[in-house]
C-alpha cells in the first residue's frame, strides 16, 4: 500500500510499497491515460475480432461495432469493460503489443521502475505486473488530466445506439 500527496508526490504512507504484484483491472488506469493522450475522443474505434467475446467483465461489444473513443473509455472506466480495453489498444496502438509498448514507455515517463504491462485489461497474464508505489505514481499522473477524472467519477453513462447494438446505459462499479 502507498498514498501519495496527490502535488508534490510526497509519500504519507507506505507498507511493501515496493513488492511487485498483478494489477488486474488497476490496469485500466494506464490504457485510458495513454488513449487520452494519444488519440482523439471523437475518434471513430471498431471492434475488431480481438476485443469481442474477451473473457470477464464486458460491455458486450459485437464485431464491427463503432464507437466513439469517449464511450469506449466510458465503457472501460464506468463498466470495466475488457472488451473496451482491447478495442481501445487496437485503435490507439494498432495492436494490443504494440499499444502495451506504448504503455511501457509512459510508465517509465512517470517513473515507474517496477511496472511491466502485457495486457491493456489487467486479465492475468506473466509478466505483467506493477507496485504499489508506480501504480500511486500512474494513478497521480490519470487524477491531473481532467477527462480522466471525468470519466472516473461519473456515476453512470448511456451509450447511444450504434451501427450494431441499441443504446446501453453503463454504472459505474466503484462505489467511491
Amino acid at each position: 500500500a502507498v498514498v501519495l500527496e496527490a502535488q508534490t508526490g510526497r509519500v504519507l504512507y507506505a507498507v511493501n510499497e515496493m513488492q511487485t504484484l498483478p494489477m488486474a483491472s488497476t490496469t485500466k488506469i494506464m490504457t485510458a491515460l495513454v488513449a487520452l493522450e494519444n488519440a482523439d475522443l471523437s475518434d471513430i474505434v471498431t471492434t475488431g475480432d480481438n476485443a469481442y467475446g474477451v473473457p470477464g467483465t464486458s460491455i458486450y461489444l459485437q464485431k464491427g461495432e463503432q464507437l466513439t473513443l469517449e464511450q469506449m473509455l466510458y465503457g472501460l472506466m464506468l463498466a470495466s469493460g475488457n472488451d473496451a480495453a482491447v478495442a481501445i489498444a487496437e485503435h490507439v496502438g494498432g495492436s494490443v503489443s504494440g499499444f502495451c509498448d506504448m504503455m511501457n514507455a509512459r510508465a517509465r515517463q512517470i517513473g515507474c521502475e517496477n511496472t511491466h504491462f502485457v495486457t491493456p485489461h489487467g486479465l492475468p497474464a506473466q509478466q505483467h505486473y506493477t507496485t504499489a508505489y508506480d501504480l500511486a505514481l500512474i494513478a497521480r499522473e490519470a487524477v491531473s488530466h481532467d477527462q480522466f477524472v471525468s470519466l472516473c467519477s461519473a456515476s453512470s453513462y448511456t451509450v447511444g445506439a450504434t451501427n450494431l447494438h441499441d443504446s446501453r446505459s453503463l454504472k459505474n462499479t466503484n462505489a467511491f
